[in-house]
């Protein structure tokens, strides 16, 4: 049985596919991911990935390509190569797996499930209805056992990655990563709170570790100054999954980061900008608190820059919040020793 599993978004979206894609290598030989640009990295880290394509979907990106014709040919193509037995498209709410499942039947996919809301005539063989308000995780779940997938004995249906790398890197120290980029304006803190918590953990005796993308180097440098360590386009993506898995805690947005955390196991302190659902995309059965005001005027207006003057959905949280917050999730700056998992 070979399975094609496909989710054309970002790195955290793919992420929170894992259970699905567990569950659809249960009961396949082979499972080959189909996943767009920004989710390529994630793709490789997930158990049960046997192989990873990469295409860039017009109807998913948020600065999308012109559509080119040669290009969704080629597409059709490569998956036709592949010759899958079955598909899952997996997509959020707010998406349409239609164009996807086109080309698959094109390209002579017998079996395709997904959840759609609008009709798919021959488009789908399994059209999967869910409740509106699941966590995402669930609700690619929900799409695998419904195209005959089961997760494996033993498996706890939490999100999960391979082996991670860059170990002993941040020395012995216990320390709280904190990541203050996002890939919206949106949901992001300010700048300059995470640069005041990071003095303030510091000054606690706590270390600190600033992580970010390359692009975002010179806010990782800002807010780590004197205090952090600044590993800010520095990292692989395994790499970030052995600072976050090391981690006392993390400090982060509603971004991939924030998931990656989830399924390293390390508890998150959780910015989150009501702009989409807390219960669709809170990090995703790991230990959390949820700082930000989830009833401001943004809630669900998927807003990439906020709609709302002064961004007062996060910046009422103050950096005392998230050190009273840490201590929830048992993080004791006086303390010597790391937590136990």
């Amino acid at each position: 049985m070979r399975t094609l599993v496909v989710r054309l978004d970002s790195m955290g979206d793919v992420l929170l596919t894992g259970p699905a894609v567990r569950a659809m290598a249960a009961t396949s030989d082979h499972v080959t991911m189909l996943c767009g640009p920004l989710g390529r990295e994630a793709a490789e880290l997930l158990p049960g990935v046997d192989e990873v394509l990469c295409w860039e979907a017009p109807w998913i990106v948020a600065d999308p390509p012109p559509v080119d014709p040669d290009e969704v040919d080629l597409l059709r193509k490569r998956l036709e190569a592949g010759l899958f037995d079955r598909a899952v498209v997996l997509t959020s709410f707010h998406q349409s797996p239609l164009p996807v499942a086109l080309v698959l039947r094109m390209a002579g996919v017998d079996r395709i499930g997904a959840v759609s809301t609008d009709y798919p005539g021959s488009l789908l063989d399994h059209r999967v209805r869910v409740e509106e308000d699941i966590p995402e995780a669930q609700r690619s779940l929900a799409v695998a056992i419904a195209c005959g997938g089961r997760l494996p004995d033993g498996d706890d249906g939490r999100l999960a990655v391979l082996g991670r790398g860059r170990r002993g890197s941040t020395g012995s120290e216990p320390y709280v990563v904190l990541h203050p980029g996002t890939s919206a304006p949106a949901r992001a803190w300010p700048a300059d709170r995470f640069r005041e918590l990071c003095g303030r953990l510091r000054a606690l005796g706590l270390g600190v570790v600033v992580t970010g993308s390359p692009a975002e180097r010179p806010l990782t440098a800002y807010v780590a100054a004197e205090d952090g360590t600044d590993f800010g386009g520095a990292l692989e993506l395994d790499e970030l999954a052995g600072v976050l898995e090391r981690a006392e805690a993390v400090v982060v947005g509603n971004t991939g980061p924030a998931h990656l955390a989830a399924a390293v196991g390390t508890p998150v302190v959780s910015l989150y900008a009501p702009t989409i659902s807390a219960e669709r995309w809170a990090p995703y059965r790991v230990d959390r608190v949820l700082l930000g005001d989830q009833h401001a005027p943004c809630r669900d207006t998927r807003a990439r820059e906020c709609p709302v003057p002064g961004h007062p959905c996060l910046t009422s949280v103050t950096p005392e919040d998230v050190v009273t917050a840490l201590g929830t999730l048992g993080v004791r700056p006086s303390e010597t020793v790391g937590r136990s998992r």
